[in-house]
């Protein structure tokens, strides 16, 4: 159901973009390739288990952990929104 001038089924097309543009950017930051001995930041040593079980990984823990700190995803905002819905 939709309201004002917005087709039907326009609401799920927006749940369904959200959901696409999180697993695009989930995707993206999947490791690829070799995984690497040394931590491309800060040169520490990757510990085996951790290359064995992230393929592709480039960061020690202390810097992924540093990185997704900073990566704080805006799942909640509604960037496709439309027009109608922003103007509420």
């Amino acid at each position: 159901m939709a309201g004002g001038w917005a087709r039907d089924g326009a609401v799920q097309d927006q749940i369904d973009a959200s959901v696409e543009d999180a697993v695009r950017r989930a995707r993206a930051r999947l490791g690829r390739g070799e995984p690497l001995r040394e931590c491309e930041a800060c040169g520490e040593a990757i510990p085996e288990a951790r290359r064995e079980a992230l393929p592709g990984v480039r960061l020690c823990i202390a810097c992924q952990e540093a990185e997704d700190a900073g990566n704080e995803p805006g799942a909640s905002l509604n960037r496709r929104g439309s027009k109608d819905s922003q103007l509420r």
